[in-house]
């Protein structure tokens, strides 16, 4: 049976088209107060707010130019091997934007020689032309599930050659997109390729009117281990001693309250487990302390430089960049929005490194990766306080199961990857049917 989304009225279709207009308006109205207020609070790098109206703070560099955008931290990260193999040929650069302090970080830290950053223009027409009549790049690819209108729309209507890679929609996406059919047509007719992460998101891309879609894989499934250092990683096993680990890994707010549901339930059962959350957002660490505090735990933060020693219970890792470490220190993890409806972290990180998965019921940003996965380790699945409880347990005290899941999981991973040469080879098909022109 075809997929297709939900049908709309030629009314309401019309009503959309008035819609985007509108929309246009409130953004060139409201972006700068926005703006100013996101900088308030710390969600903005006020020192290079002018980026964000589409102003750059660093030179065009000569040659071609490659415009990777790429959402926050996740997907920024996922490109960083794309870049590389980009930049073998010498005589050309890759500009990637980003919409987040912390992605822009990690780039600065990251990106090679003849790559740069700048933060994405905020979604106002007049923003967006002048970032793109600043940059003029010879090919645009943008990374998962980032739809702008204005900045689809008015890259298109530069001229400039556009992909959508490593694309992800989800069902809930999906549907909502049904209600504006018309709208995502328009948008998504933008593309002149689509590489999909898998068929069921190919699927609903060509539903949705997308076109030269096809399923590659995930970029993350070909991105290298996460970093870790030596010697912070020889200091936590130090402080960790023999103990067990139960890692929830890129928690978000309601996830800890169940995970330190586990933690209790672990010692009342006489089992001395060191829980490890790294929380998604590292800047929620004080409240998530606080709130092993009041449950009874012995807590250490990471950001405070408190040591782990053997009578630490919760230890909350609440830096930046450190997963890796974390990963390494441990046999299996819970990966976090999962067990609330956020749709899920990315699960590729964990079994790359032989560490066994689990994970709630809401996957749906990595449907067909958590299915792959799972299907390895034949368990990993939890929809309940209890059910998580029982499974740590089971591989605590089992640590050589624990050891037999990473191994499948690993080998499954894997078996995931060749998204990273399917885009490079569309990259460079596309740049050299646009130099011809």
């Amino acid at each position: 049976m075809r997929l297709r989304p939900q049908p709309i009225s030629d009314e309401r279709a019309s009503a959309l088209v008035v819609a985007l207009t509108l929309y246009r308006g409130i953004m060139h109205a409201l972006s700068p107060a926005l703006l100013r207020r996101r900088a308030r609070i710390g969600k903005e790098d006020a020192s290079r707010l002018s980026e964000r109206n589409g102003l750059a703070t660093r030179p065009r560099p000569d040659g071609p130019l490659i415009w990777i955008h790429g959402a926050s931290v996740g997907e920024s990260l996922a490109v960083l091997p794309l870049v590389a193999v980009l930049l073998e040929k010498p005589d050309r650069h890759v500009l990637v934007t980003t919409g987040t302090v912390t992605s822009a970080q990690l780039m600065a830290e990251r990106l090679p020689p003849r790559a740069l950053h700048q933060y994405v223009p905020v979604d106002s027409v007049n923003s967006v032309r002048r970032f793109l009549s600043y940059w003029r790049p010879d090919l645009a690819l943008f990374v998962e599930s980032e739809l702008w209108p204005n900045l689809i729309l008015e890259t298109r209507r530069m001229g400039v050659p556009l992909a959508l890679v490593n694309a992800r929609l989800s069902a809930k996406s999906f549907a909502g997109w049904g209600y504006a059919p018309r709208l995502a047509r328009r948008i998504l007719s933008c593309f002149d390729a689509c590489l999909a992460q898998d068929e069921d998101i190919a699927k609903r891309l060509t539903a949705l009117g997308a076109s030269h879609v096809r399923v590659t894989g995930s970029l993350k499934a070909d991105a290298p281990p996460l970093p870790v250092d030596e010697y912070a990683l020889a200091g936590f096993r130090a402080g960790l001693g023999a103990r067990p680990v139960f890692l929830a890994a890129s928690t978000h707010a309601g996830e800890e309250e169940i995970v330190l549901d586990v933690a209790t339930m672990l010692r009342d059962e006489g089992a001395r487990t060191l829980t490890v959350i790294v929380p998604r957002h590292p800047g929620r660490g004080a409240e998530i302390a606080a709130l092993a505090a009041s449950r009874g735990f012995s807590v250490a933060r990471r950001a405070n430089h408190e040591l782990l020693t053997g009578q630490t219970e919760v230890y909350v890792a609440d830096t930046l960049g450190e997963l890796g470490l974390f990963y390494r220190a441990a046999q299996f993890a819970f990966v976090g929005g999962s067990l609330v409806p956020h749709g899920g972290q990315n699960p590729l990180e964990p079994a790359g490194l032989g560490v066994a998965v689990i994970v709630g019921p809401h996957t749906e940003n990595f449907d067909g990766i958590v299915r792959a996965l799972l299907n390895a380790q034949s368990i990993g699945r939890v929809t309940s306080k209890e059910e998580l409880f029982s499974l740590v347990q089971e591989l605590t005290r089992f640590p050589e199961r624990a050891l037999e899941l990473g191994t499948r999981v690993k080998i499954a991973a894997g078996r995931l990857g060749g998204a990273l040469a399917a885009t490079v080879e569309l990259s460079e098909t596309m740049l050299a049917c646009h130099a011809r022109t």
